[in-house]
């Protein structure tokens, strides 16, 4: 695989204009490759993951307890695995050998899953098989990531790049529509060998379309090797000139000798020093010491690129921290929307329209927010604030941040509404023999609908700066925190609903959150999201007028 290259700039004009044309179209092509491979992916583990409870109680014969442990211990590992395959990407393998290791890993998973749930084989081989599609199926950072290389730096290419995003997440949301409604029909309808088939035909359809396309991408970013060892250099070398004064020229620091426009990291470009975080500038001042010895001591002396690597994580940090109270409010849809929902009639005509799947307008809402996004927002935007992408990337994700504080509100509106028609007319016993309340589950789908558009701004505003703003060569594990941040959200939602109920069960009540919402108060608690999205509001508009965007090295 060739490496990332600058082409020099030569007096044939014409022919300078025909690669360029030719690189645009490989790019396009390349990117439209990986966006179809993405979606087969989702269709193939939503296909998988959102029947598995089903799979454990019924055909592995395991306790309700125990079934929702497998499943909750699965999807934890698939939550971990994209970190480990991002550091294999930007440390030894690359992007594009990562991607292909992990697709066959993937597809050899599901087929053991197939051949399990085919011939009735133990437990043990379906267990195998499913944690192989967890380890293989851990690419989106690494995807997105290698997708984004494929553009230039111009301002044309980046502009594309921003599209490239808003469609990578679309195709996400279509495997997932498509994986979560049409294969659990198969696999309700047509039973789990077929329900399961699909879903393996699929994985190899994307390592074959995967490796046919090699030829379209056009840009590869080599491993970098390790990047703790190269964080841990600074900080050493740091620590240890403690007392050495930093000049104020940044061309007295140290910086690799060569080529002005590549660093000394493999397939990076060198960064410019910026003011923030001073004290690490101490790692690339050079003393006596350091002067005698070539080359220098990595351990003592590092380049100005390394230093401002780390100045690049550390800047990341408080942005991907704001993302964390984000996936606690937006985990709603999987827990109280639903309890929400649960109490609400159900009836659409002669059908019974379940409460979880009204997730569904969500992902219809992410679709349709994409494209007018991509096709009328950003071209609007780029009109009235002169930047290629519409928004900046920081501008983008806050209003994400102010959207989803709607959600919360209007979540919470349609609780007191709901509360109201409870104690006006009461509640009615369904044929199913569940008790229900006369107002249509349907009057969820405004919050539904606004959290999808919260999505659209945030996840992929966070996926694009993520990219954008780490370096070169740690950019699949960067890519990978917007991920962790969501894990962590799950489990920071839990930690709040733990703290409202041991507070507000005291003296004999039932609480906020009782297991009968009729006897609690869901409104309250949708309020103090609503106020703890407000504020993370806050708390990220200081984050981003603080934050320095990276500077790459004239």
């Amino acid at each position: 695989m060739e490496a990332v290259q600058v082409e020099s700039k030569g007096s044939h004009g014409g022919d300078a204009d025909r690669r360029t044309s030719r690189n645009d179209r490989r790019s396009s092509w390349g990117c439209t490759l990986l966006i179809v491979n993405t979606c087969l992916q989702c269709v193939s583990y939503y296909g998988l993951s959102t029947n598995l409870m089903n799979y454990f109680t019924e055909e592995l014969h395991a306790g309700s307890k125990s079934a929702a442990n497998g499943v909750t211990n699965w999807v934890g590992t698939s939550s971990i695995t994209p970190l480990a395959a991002a550091f294999l990407a930007d440390s030894f393998l690359g992007r594009y050998w990562t991607i292909t290791v992990f697709l066959v890993i993937s597809a050899v998973g599901y087929g053991v899953v197939t051949a399990s749930a085919s011939w009735a084989l133990q437990s043990a081989v379906f267990y195998a098989g499913l944690y192989l599609v967890g380890l293989g199926g851990a690419l989106q950072p690494v995807m997105v990531s290698f997708g984004a290389d494929q553009f230039g730096d111009d301002e044309s290419e980046r502009g594309q790049q921003s599209s490239f995003f808003n469609w990578f997440y679309f195709s996400v949301n279509v495997g997932s529509l498509v994986g979560g409604t049409v294969l659990v029909w198969v696999q309700t309808a047509h039973g789990w060998r077929l329900g399961y088939g699909i879903p393996a035909l699929l994985s190899v359809l994307a390592v074959a379309l995967f490796i046919a396309g090699t030829g379209a991408y056009r840009r590869h970013q080599p491993p970098g090797g390790f990047p703790l060892t190269r964080i841990a250099q600074v900080v050493v070398a740091a620590v240890r000139k403690c007392d050495v004064e930093v000049p104020d020229d940044a061309a007295l620091l140290h910086e690799c000798e060569g080529d002005d426009a590549v660093s000394a990291i493999q397939g990076s470009r060198r960064l410019a020093r910026t003011g923030q975080f001073r004290f690490l500038d101490k790692a690339a001042v050079e003393t006596a010491g350091d002067k005698g010895g070539r080359p220098a001591r990595p351990w003592r002396l590092c380049t100005v690129t390394q230093v401002e690597e780390l100045k690049c994580v550390l800047r990341l940090l408080p942005v991907w921290a704001c993302g964390i109270i984000f996936a606690a409010a937006y985990t709603q849809m999987s827990t109280t929307f639903i309890l929400q929902g649960n109490t609400m009639d159900p009836r659409l005509g002669s059908f019974r329209v379940p409460a979880a799947m009204l997730s569904v307008f969500d992902t219809l809402s992410v679709m349709i927010w994409v494209l007018l996004y991509d096709r009328a927002v950003v071209p609007l935007a780029r009109r009235l604030t002169g930047n290629n992408g519409g928004f900046t990337q920081l501008a983008r994700m806050g209003v994400g941040f102010f959207i989803l504080t709607i959600a919360m509100l209007l979540a919470g509106a349609l609780e007191v509404a709901r509360r109201r028609v409870l104690v006006l007319h009461g509640t009615y016993i369904g044929v199913d023999g569940i008790e229900y309340m006369p107002m249509s589950i349907f009057w969820q789908v405004p919050q539904y609908v606004v959290v999808g558009a919260a999505e659209v701004f945030t996840f992929i505003g966070q996926m694009e700066f993520f990219y954008d703003q780490a370096p070169d060569a740690m950019r699949s594990v960067c890519s990978g925190l917007a991920g962790a941040a969501f894990a962590l959200g799950n489990y920071a939602s839990s930690a709040i609903v733990v703290v409202v109920v041991r507070a507000t069960t005291r003296d004999g009540s039932p609480g906020w959150i009782p297991d009968d919402i009729n006897e609690g108060h869901l409104d309250y608690f949708f309020w103090l999201l609503a106020m703890l999205c407000f504020l993370n509001f806050g708390t990220y508009l200081i984050v981003a007028r603080w934050y320095k965007y990276k500077k790459i090295a004239d």
